[in-house]
């Protein structure tokens, strides 16, 4: 209780039962979303959040070393992890806790940690704290209405790690902020660039312009020591070599149809926009405005500087602190880098996240703070305005409350936080029985859930088509074609080979493959402009070799998907060779 005490505690003076009070409610809030989110991801076998596919997936290696062998997919998203963000799920598997499981109820922990911090930071900004729950309660609606903080990925760590950094920032605790830093730079990268940014910005005297050094040496050796840290930490990360190297060229990127709009359809990683509104302000990865899903309410938080020059209007602004430049400054450091990042392009990442991820924190806190200034000044002088002027302030402030109580809907929360089911639930039991190192191949959909669910190989899926690292994308999209040439042959030469290429043993249909309906909508396909190829071979459906082989090879018929068995295809393939000769 200590530790909470201190937590943003303003002065030795406080009242401790209002601080309790406004604190253990922000807590019960967090409390709240994370049961939810957690009873939700435990409801059903075979469920998993969208983006732990991807990142998680690949850890149950440290539970059991042999799955996963030689598997370019998993030593891909294991290559590009974050060290800290490996390490932390590495630790908990050495215990005996599963990953995927720990991925469940991580959420609701790091959704306390933040909950915690942001009280704190808002509470050194303006010491109510009344202002700190509402800012608390806004930027918990804010993650629980979006899937960064449930996917338990390392940007669900970025959360309660800057919100740390800021208010030992704040406290003046050099040592805890460089760790706080160092914790931002091994789980997620980005946001230790927006630290030093920071830092530096904080070197100068505000407001600005003009542009004056301040003369404080303890800020010179906080950013100091903050760079050393940062070097020990990324440049190892950063110069390390890599097998899926280099980093995709801007040039590349353009030609490529994952990063654009091609034929009605949003590419797997669209990035690219021919219309500048889309490309600058509202493109999820390249645009400056693109926050996700906030409560309206959070808009409120953009009144903050016009309050704060209403002092007689608004007397509660008397109590702002003169920290709360920070939020101007951060504002600031990430418009920077934002620019950077464009300047630079891919190799700083995606601009984006510079910005969403920073103004979600400052719109919240800002958010709280406004309305608290604002709700003061409205109550103290309401018992001098007339009958008439209550009622017709009725309706607004109906709507204030219908926003604030609106976000705890399930439909509002558990819906965007993208977890997946299975499909074929069946498909998954019967693969968990195959031997270890069994490779399946597909271009269906539920590919995308065979690395989590049956803990086996899968040689594509759309969900692991990133397009980043050129030397593994280019693997990536050699397999797709590949596959898909095979599939859709009319030589059973060409499946042969195919098959012991890559050593395939199983290959997973949609019982609606070989439709020209099912090509169109398959995104896999589109993604790598294999459509057209496909539709001009299902012209002659006849000549295919596969449809002919799903009867005798099928080694589990499912609702709307059979299994096969690659050896079935291949010794079928081997007998037509030899007929055909």
């Amino acid at each position: 209780m200590t530790f909470l005490k201190k937590l943003g505690q303003s002065s030795a003076t406080q009242l401790l039962t209002p601080y309790y009070g406004w604190l253990g409610l922000s807590l019960t809030v967090a409390l709240f979303y994370g049961w939810q989110s957690w009873h939700f991801a435990i409801s059903r076998d075979f469920f998993i959040q969208d983006d732990a596919r991807q990142h998680i997936f690949w850890m149950q290696r440290f539970i059991n070393p042999a799955l996963f062998a030689n598997d370019l997919i998993a030593d891909y998203f294991q290559s590009v992890a974050p060290p800290g963000f490996t390490a932390f799920y590495h630790l908990f598997a050495k215990a005996g806790v599963d990953p995927l499981w720990l991925s469940k109820l991580l959420p609701a922990v790091l959704g306390i940690l933040t909950t915690l911090y942001c009280f704190g930071v808002s509470l050194r900004l303006f010491p109510v704290p009344a202002a700190a729950f509402l800012s608390t309660l806004l930027l918990n609606q804010a993650l629980w209405m979006e899937d960064d903080l449930a996917s338990a990925t390392p940007r669900a760590f970025l959360y309660p790690l800057l919100l740390a950094f800021l208010y030992y920032l704040l406290r003046g605790w050099q040592w805890a902020a460089l760790a706080a830093l160092a914790l931002l730079g091994l789980f997620y990268p980005q946001m230790a660039l927006l630290a030093i940014a920071l830092l530096t910005l904080r070197l100068f005297r505000w407001p600005l312009p003009p542009l004056r050094l301040k003369k404080a040496s303890a800020d010179y050796q906080l950013w100091g020591a903050a760079l050393l840290v940062l070097a020990l930490i990324l440049l190892p990360y950063k110069l390390g070599s890599t097998e899926f190297g280099p980093l995709i060229t801007v040039a590349q990127a353009k030609a490529l149809a994952t990063f654009n709009y091609v034929d009605g359809y949003y590419g797997r990683s669209f990035f690219f926009s021919s219309n500048p509104l889309i490309f600058w302000l509202l493109g999820p990865r390249s645009g400056l405005l693109f926050w996700g899903i906030l409560s309206p309410l959070c808009l409120s938080g953009l009144a903050l500087p016009f309050l704060l020059k209403q002092p007689q209007k608004f007397p509660s602004v008397k109590q702002v602190s003169a920290e709360i430049k920070l939020l101007a400054q951060l504002v600031l450091a990430s418009l920077i880098l934002f620019g950077l990042a464009h300047l630079l392009l891919f190799q700083l990442h995606f601009p984006n996240r510079y910005v969403y991820h920073s103004f979600r924190i400052v719109l919240a806190i800002a958010a709280g703070i406004s309305l608290y200034i604002y709700f003061a000044a409205f109550l103290k002088a309401l018992p001098r305005w007339s009958l008439r002027q209550k009622g017709a302030i009725a309706l607004p402030l109906s709507l204030v409350v219908l926003l604030l109580v609106a976000p705890f809907l399930p439909q509002l929360t558990l819906a965007n936080q993208l977890f997946k089911p299975a499909r074929e639930p069946a498909l998954h039991q019967f693969l968990r029985q195959q031997p270890i190192a069994s490779l399946v191949v597909s271009l269906d959909k539920e590919a995308e859930n065979i690395p989590t669910f049956s803990q086996r190989s899968t040689l594509v899926a759309r969900e692991y088509a990133f397009p980043y690292h050129w030397g593994y994308y280019t693997q990536f999209r050699q397999r797709v074609l590949a596959l898909t040439a095979a599939q859709y042959s009319n030589q059973p030469e060409q499946i042969s080979q195919f098959i012991q290429q890559f050593a395939a043993d199983f290959w997973l249909l949609d019982k609606q493959s070989f439709t020209s309906e099912y090509v169109i909508k398959n995104r896999l396909l589109r993604e790598f402009q294999a459509t057209e190829m496909v539709l001009q071979a299902l012209e002659n459906p006849e000549t295919l070799v596969l449809p002919k082989l799903i009867e005798r090879c099928t080694v589990l018929d499912m609702n709307s998907r059979v299994l096969l068995a690659a050896s079935c295809v291949d010794q079928a393939a081997h007998v037509a060779i030899e007929q055909s000769n």
